[in-house]
C-alpha cells in the first residue's frame, strides 16, 4: 500500500483520490460514515474503516485492569501503568497511524489517537474521565501527533 501512496506523491495525486481509487478497485471495502444517530460503536467502526480506506490504520485500544489466575493485578492499554496515573491520563479508544505528506513529497506515518464519543456528546464541567482523556489527546498533539475527540467520521476526515 505504501508504494501506491509514494506513486501518488510523485504524480501529484491526493491521498483522498488514491483512497477513492482503492474503493473502486475493491468494491467490497466498506467506508460508509456513521450517521448522526449512530452509536459510539458504529462511529468507531466507521472511523477504522475510513482510516484504512485512506491508507492509514486505527486499532482499538482496550484499557483497564483485571486480576490474573494467580491473583496479580494486570493493567492493559497504553499509558495505563497505575490507577493513580489513569485517574488523570487516559489513552484513547483508537490508536493508529495516519499517512501524511511532508513538504519534500515524502510520506510519514503520524501517531494518531481518537477518543470516540456518541453523536451529541458534550464535555461537561466535572467530568473527570473526559478531562483525563483530553489530557492524553493534548499530550499527543503537543508531540506532533493527531489527537481528537470524534462523534462522527467527519470530525476526523472532513
Amino acid at each position: 500500500m505504501r508504494d501506491v501512496f509514494s506513486w501518488a506523491v510523485r504524480h501529484g495525486v491526493s491521498q483522498d483520490a488514491v483512497g477513492e481509487l482503492l474503493s473502486i478497485l475493491d468494491p467490497g471495502r466498506p467506508s460508509a460514515p456513521a450517521g448522526d444517530d449512530a452509536s459510539e460503536a458504529a462511529v468507531q467502526s466507521s472511523l477504522m474503516l475510513e482510516a484504512a480506506r485512506r491508507g492509514g490504520a486505527l486499532w482499538r485500544n482496550n484499557s483497564g485492569a483485571c486480576t490474573d489466575d494467580r491473583g496479580r493485578m494486570v493493567r492493559y492499554g497504553l499509558g495505563n501503568t497505575s490507577a493513580k496515573l489513569n485517574k488523570f491520563f487516559k489513552s484513547s479508544d483508537l490508536i493508529g497511524v495516519t499517512p501524511t505528506q511532508m513538504s519534500d513529497g515524502s510520506i510519514v506515518g503520524v501517531f494518531t489517537a481518537i477518543e470516540v464519543k456518541s453523536p451529541g456528546w458534550t464535555q461537561r464541567p466535572g467530568d473527570d474521565r473526559a478531562r483525563a482523556q483530553a489530557a492524553y489527546l493534548n499530550t499527543v498533539r503537543a508531540m506532533g501527533g493527531i489527537g481528537k475527540f470524534a462523534q462522527s467520521v467527519k470530525d476526523i476526515f472532513p
